[in-house]
């Protein structure tokens, strides 16, 4: 089952990966990270298809998917 890691501390909260993942499974957090920017955060499930669709899009490199085998 593939695995997202979002960092949230590199993440700026522009949004992109919510709009790029076929599974809707990324949505905006409601805490702030420690530069006052609400970041995006995996919110789980057995749905992730591991496309990584959302590390590519990703600017700042926040996002790492892993496939476990």
């Amino acid at each position: 089952m593939p695995k997202i890691e979002i960092n949230r501390e590199k993440c700026k909260g522009c949004l992109l990966c919510i709009s790029v993942c076929p599974k809707g499974l990324i949505k905006q957090a409601k805490k702030l990270n420690a530069r006052g920017i609400k970041p995006v955060e995996f919110s789980g499930g057995v749905a992730c298809i591991g496309c990584s669709m959302c590390a590519v899009i990703c600017p700042d490199c926040a996002i790492e998917v892993f496939k476990e085998e």
